[in-house]
């Protein structure tokens, strides 16, 4: 059997050795990473969730002041209408 000089193996083991330890910080790197993916589309949720709440409420606003406005010409148009039919 041949024998491999030392510094061959020693280059492989060690270049073994880096890859085995790097991968806890690869792996927690794509941890963080996919965190900070999903935290990001929760506040593009969150904005367009209170995004349509504001267009809700302005509709809401602008359908009871168009009420309001309102008001007196049903009253006008109630004792005209008694005044047209006795």
């Amino acid at each position: 059997m041949a024998t491999v000089n030392e510094q061959i193996t020693d280059a492989v083991t060690q270049s073994n050795v880096k890859v085995v330890a790097e991968s806890p910080a690869m792996a927690l790197s794509n941890v963080y990473q996919s965190a900070a993916h999903s935290t990001g589309i929760m506040f593009e949720n969150a904005v367009n969730a209170q995004n349509q709440q504001n267009i809700l409420g302005q509709a809401a606003t602008t359908q009871g002041v168009i009420q309001i406005y309102s008001m007196d010409t049903i009253a006008d148009a109630v004792s005209i209408a008694k005044i047209l039919n006795p």
